[in-house]
């Protein structure tokens, strides 16, 4: 085995103008979070541990687009969702629809460790997150003020595509540019589209691949929509060659199952990891914008994406580490 490896993400798709101080604060949280999780893998935590201890740090902070800063339902609540998966057995959790869980991705990890499912939603999950005793808030914690202004602009704006963390100009101006140039999503023109979904891929010094991935999904959501996050083999995938956590437009990552195309080409065509990543992201996409992260079981590190840029950050054991956007 090559030795650990790690990759942490904060979403594809990012605004070409994003001001300076939000790129310098989301490269510092990234930081943060690959430390935490070089920490754990230096003190011979597994795979499984370490990615669920990242998307928890990335959960807590309200900067990305999961757990607390979660991007708001066209009612202005809050339904969140996330998955995990240990490749060693792949076995996997998830949940979706979850409203008063401080961590989703811990939920997830719960229903794979101690229930006979693999994915629970709504009133279920919550119902489980209750008997198992995990901590739960009030819906409120997770909507944060600037959330607030921007599902305002994004019911005013109708059809555009922009960092829902990045202030317009004025409504007006975001509703010409809707009308020169809709986003569609399966055909049909969407609403403010919010990508920053994070999550972790991690291989352990035993080999052992692991991933994780939890989200708030679009700002404006209808209420109960699913996106790619909690769906093991779309969003989320690990087995024994690699672990995968995708990012970006939901609807086109589950029609390419995106994360276990990567392992399957590796396996079936005989690909490395970067050549997989490179592979079904110029290939499966069709006309999507996302992006994703993986690591093999020979220590390795990739990333790939077709948007403008992805926040993500990756480190082996070498020494070698990196935090980028574009």
């Amino acid at each position: 085995m090559g030795g650990w490896a790690i990759a942490v993400h904060g979403g594809a798709g990012v605004d070409p103008n994003l001001p300076l101080q939000r790129q310098e604060e989301a490269k510092r949280l990234l930081t943060r979070c690959l430390k935490l999780g070089i920490s754990a893998l230096r003190s011979n935590l597994p795979a499984i541990d370490v990615v669920e201890l990242v998307v928890r740090e990335l959960e807590s902070d309200p900067l990305f687009n999961s757990g607390r800063g979660s991007a708001l339902t066209e009612k202005g609540t809050v339904e969140m969702e996330a998955s995990i998966m240990d490749g060693t057995k792949r076995r996997c959790g998830a949940v979706s629809g979850v409203t008063t869980v401080k961590n989703p991705v811990s939920l997830a990890r719960l229903v794979m460790d101690k229930s006979p499912h693999s994915y629970l939603a709504f009133s279920g999950a919550e119902d489980f997150a209750r008997q198992q005793g995990v901590e739960m808030v009030e819906n409120d914690y997770f909507i944060t003020e600037e959330n607030v202004g921007m599902l305002k602009l994004a019911k005013e704006a109708n059809s555009i595509m922009f960092d829902y963390r990045i202030p317009l100009p004025s409504t007006c101006s975001a509703g010409a540019a809707a009308a020169n140039n809709p986003i569609r999503m399966n055909g049909l023109p969407i609403s403010v589209y919010a990508p920053e979904t994070v999550g972790c891929t991690v291989v352990d010094r035993q080999g052992r691949c692991a991933a994780a991935t939890s989200t708030g999904g679009l700002m404006n959501k209808k209420i109960g929509r699913i996106g790619d996050s909690p769906l093991i083999g779309s969003g989320t995938y690990a087995g024994k060659l690699c672990g995968v956590s995708c990012t970006g437009e939901g609807e086109a990552i589950i029609r390419a199952t995106l994360a276990r195309d990567v392992a399957a080409v590796m396996e079936y065509k005989g690909l490395g990891l970067q050549a997989a990543v490179d592979f079904v992201i110029k290939e499966r996409l069709d006309e999507g914008k996302a992006g994703l992260i993986a690591v093999s079981n020979k220590g390795e590190v990739a990333c790939g994406f077709n948007a403008n840029g992805m926040f993500r950050g990756c480190a082996t054991e070498d020494g070698f580490m990196e935090v980028g956007i574009w």
